[in-house]
């Protein structure tokens, strides 16, 4: 029995046409390289998480196409051959089609894109011009694609069976929806007010405070570094806000960063910078925060109160992405200094209870 079924299936695979053979043969080649493929094509552009979203359809695609192939020639004489044909060519048209996205976004990328370092590694960041020039030939792919898959129907004029003219109207009835997102998107590429890796502070509904990971067609992925998780912005939306580039500095100094505290009309000038100047020296000796010490403290009043002076404490850090940690770290330095000193950093009493006899 098992080598009855040995025999028939060297019988079947012996009767498969050329074309099936080099169908099978190039599938199965991509089907055992995807793994080291795409990472080879995606590599440089921080891509690795939904790097095995992409393995998994390029291998689903490849093993569909595999069976379909097998399919279509083992029971060939028992169906229309035709349609058979013609279905496996819009299978493997869009297949060739996938395939020249990612390897047309792999050299435009690595001829015209922008190679920076992201946390120690090399980064490749899309720019205005090469995500104009990618957008450009995927829509010219997809075009040949959608001829070629026609006209393997038999259809001689795109004309005559309305394709041309529904693709019309259906990108007419939803430019509302990715047009903006599109063109916003390639503005922020090309105004490089907005770059991958930077930290940036907005509003929205919250102050956020997060590192722009990547910009695509209709949105912008951004790292929150309060929450540890991603935010997913509308190009449109992110370019009506006020963004504050904290990583593009105004001076070689960094970025300069404030702390307010009031204190009571009873503690001097100078006891409030000699507790400035030991926090921060506290700072420097533990090395744990980014503070650029080669800089002296700034303390200057800011606001004199009816019942204390707001004292605002200035220094300069060029590692914005552990701002917080930074912010942190200033705060508790100051409050531990101030109770050494027995200054009091809280709101001062109004009023004063008192028991009658």
């Amino acid at each position: 029995m098992l080598d009855q079924i040995q025999q028939l299936l060297i019988d079947n695979l012996a009767s498969l046409s050329d074309m099936a053979r080099v169908l099978l043969a190039v599938n199965l080649a991509l089907l055992v390289f995807s793994r080291p493929l795409l990472k080879f094509l995606s590599k440089g552009r921080g891509e690795e998480e939904g790097g095995s979203r992409k393995l998994h359809i390029f291998r689903a695609v490849n093993l569909f196409i595999l069976l379909f192939v097998l399919f279509s020639q083992l029971l060939a004489p028992h169906l229309d051959k035709h349609w058979i044909n013609r279905i496996l060519g819009v299978m493997v048209i869009s297949y060739l089609a996938y395939l020249l996205f990612h390897v047309m976004d792999y050299v435009i990328n690595n001829k015209f894109g922008h190679r920076h370092q992201l946390n120690g590694e090399e980064r490749i960041s899309a720019t205005y011009r090469s995500r104009l020039i990618s957008l450009l030939l995927k829509l010219f792919i997809i075009v040949i694609a959608v001829i070629a898959i026609v006209q393997s129907f038999g259809f001689e004029s795109l004309l005559e069976k309305g394709v041309i003219g529904f693709l019309g109207v259906m990108l007419a009835l939803t430019q509302g929806s990715w047009a903006p997102d599109l063109i916003s998107g390639l503005v922020i590429l090309n105004s490089n007010l907005v770059e991958e890796g930077d930290v940036i502070e907005f509003m929205d509904g919250e102050t956020i405070l997060g590192s722009v990971f990547k910009t695509k067609i209709f949105h912008t992925e951004i790292l929150n570094l309060k929450n540890n998780h991603r935010i997913m912005i509308q190009n449109a939306r992110l370019r009506s806000m006020t963004l504050h580039n904290l990583s593009k500095f105004a001076s070689a100094r960094g970025l300069r960063e404030s702390l307010k505290f009031n204190v009571g009309y009873d503690i001097s000038g100078s006891k409030v910078e000699e507790m400035a100047e030991q926090a921060f020296q506290q700072l420097n000796e533990s090395g744990e925060t980014a503070i650029e010490s080669q800089l002296p403290v700034e303390i200057r009043i800011t606001n004199a109160g009816d019942y204390a002076v707001e004292w605002t404490l200035f220094y300069y850090t060029k590692d914005v992405r552990h701002l917080l940690r930074t912010r942190q770290s200033v705060m508790r330095a100051m409050l531990e200094i101030s109770k050494e000193m027995h200054i009091s950093l809280a709101t001062p009493l109004l009023h004063t209870d008192t028991e009658t006899a």
